[in-house]
């Protein structure tokens, strides 16, 4: 008879107490997904320049009224913290200093993929969806499109529109905030 043979979660306060005892290096590239700690893509030259142009484009657009936060944790569960490309958060005083921010906290969550869509599309998004955070967005290099998903459920958005070059994305998480998508992509 073979043995039945299952994997313990890790949890999230479990996962901060490797990251304070050295067993995880702050520069290692992992994220805690579901209480599996998974290796996550190296971030190549096309990738960092859309996030940056991104960043720029939000900080300015949200000014005061929200925090950019980017590549950096947000806790979705206790067992799932992870490090989206961008977020935008809620204002806080301490800019969220004694804990990583959750999803309620979470206005808006940003997946830049070039390599990784299909990967952010079927395991990050969902689960952002369950958290209750109010909008996502993926930015899809490989196709230069936004796809943008409002209305979060148990276990998926509701809603989901696809924004290509010419278009135009209007969040609805933070009203007033409008980018067109060329400029997320650049000349």
């Amino acid at each position: 008879m073979a043995a039945h043979v299952t994997l313990r979660p890790i949890s999230v306060s479990e996962y901060a107490r490797m990251r304070e005892a050295g067993i995880l290096a702050e520069d290692d590239r992992v994220e805690l997904i579901a209480g599996e700690i998974r290796q996550m893509s190296p971030i190549g030259p096309l990738h960092a320049s859309v996030v940056r142009r991104l960043t720029k484009l939000l900080a300015s657009l949200v000014g005061d009224t929200a925090s950019v936060s980017v590549q950096n944790p947000i806790q979705l569960d206790d067992y799932s913290e992870p490090i989206p490309d961008i977020a935008i958060l809620k204002s806080r005083d301490d800019e969220y200093a004694s804990q990583h921010p959750k999803g309620q906290d979470t206005l808006i969550v940003i997946e830049v993929a070039d390599t990784t869509a299909d990967y952010d599309r079927k395991e990050k998004i969902p689960r952002y969806a369950s958290a209750g955070i109010p909008e996502a967005w993926l930015v899809d290099i490989a196709n230069q499109v936004i796809e943008q998903y409002t209305l979060p459920g148990r276990s998926r958005y509701q809603n989901v529109r696809i924004l290509e070059w010419d278009d135009t994305l209007t969040a609805q998480a933070l009203p007033g905030l409008q980018i067109k998508v060329e400029q997320v992509f650049g000349p």
